[in-house]
């Protein structure tokens, strides 16, 4: 792949969606050539990132998160907004395959100059998020989007990983889900910093003002995880835009706060420091796997773990102490040490 860094960066900064989703295209591969040149991209404009409000939205499948985040991303549009769409969507534990579908429900949305929607799969990381979701972030920001929010897979309650990426977290639920105080006290509730009981319209209006009801009593037993801030439940409808103006403005008054007391900051520095961890890790983890040795070693080493005849604990301290001493090795062969 023959890519004018240059061109690349420069269109990226002037807002070009076409150029930031080719960078994330970059950074989502798993070819060396690739990863290469998104760490070139990533390193020449990490630091005109972080200047959008970092929105993550979950919730159960079937809440109505694409409806909504395409219902306020117009909203936010018609304020003079640029919005960035990140969304996460479940890979197949067969085929790894995904359908990435957001982006045509996301219709009314999509066609606007002013939005930016990505659709990526999962693959292998849990949480709802993708691994590279974070760099995405970053890329978004440079291409000068003020909001970037972030829909995560909807897999449930064990959802949390998004609360490391963003600055808020939206949960959004259902009507009379049969769930309303179920959980209560742990998962993705306790980390919301908003809580949503959507499709509130029709028959179901009923039902969502007593989910809500239900919330608000229940997160008085929680504490809040954002100093100075109690969580607020709201309904709203996606369908027929209802309760978007009173959302946002909750999430600005949101933002105040955090800003004001010093939260956001800290909670962007302490996520900083997670996505250097995870990274050291999946680098290593990669390293590893790439070394012929390593590969070598692994192959017999399996089967002995498959067979019962080695404990999976011992084969990877040997694997690992196998793999530095490699390393080592090879240090000492190019400084001409004997």
């Amino acid at each position: 792949m023959s890519i004018d860094i240059d061109k690349l960066v420069a269109d990226i900064q002037a807002g070009d969606r076409r150029a930031l989703a080719r960078a994330i295209t970059l950074v989502e591969s798993s070819r060396s050539e690739h990863r290469h040149l998104a760490l070139i991209v990533l390193e020449r404009l990490g630091p005109t990132a972080g200047g959008a409000l970092r929105v993550g939205v979950s919730g159960a499948p079937g809440a109505g998160k694409s409806t909504f985040i395409e219902t306020l991303g117009n909203h936010l549009i018609d304020q003079g907004r640029r919005v960035a769409v990140l969304t996460i969507d479940p890979s197949s534990a067969l085929s790894g395959g995904s359908i990435l579908g957001d982006k045509t429900r996301m219709h009314r949305l999509a066609v606007r100059p002013e939005a930016f929607i990505r659709p990526s799969p999962a693959g292998s990381t849990l949480g709802g998020v993708n691994r590279y979701t974070r760099e995405a972030i970053v890329l978004c920001e440079a291409a000068q989007f003020d909001i970037v929010l972030v829909e995560t897979v909807g897999v449930g309650q064990s959802e949390t990983t998004v609360a490391d990426l963003t600055d808020l977290l939206v949960l959004l639920l259902l009507p009379a889900a049969g769930d309303e105080l179920q959980g209560i006290k742990r998962g993705i509730v306790e980390l919301a910093d908003l809580v949503l009981v959507n499709k509130a319209d029709g028959n179901l209006l009923a039902a969502a003002i007593q989910t809500a009801t239900d919330y608000r009593q229940a997160l008085h037993l929680l504490h809040a995880r954002t100093r100075d801030w109690t969580v607020p439940v709201h309904t709203c409808s996606a369908l027929s835009a209802t309760g978007m103006a009173e959302i946002w403005d909750t999430v600005v008054a949101y933002q105040q706060v955090v800003e004001n007391n010093g939260v956001l900051k800290q909670r962007r520095a302490e996520q900083a420091r997670s996505w250097l961890w995870s990274e050291m890790a999946a680098t290593m983890l990669s390293r590893f796997r790439e070394h012929e040795r390593t590969r070598q070693r692994l192959a017999a080493i399996e089967q002995d773990v498959m067979a019962g005849d080695m404990v999976a604990t011992v084969a990877a301290q040997r694997l690992v102490e196998g793999y530095f001493v490699d390393q080592l090795r090879a240090a000492r062969e190019m400084a001409g040490a004997p």
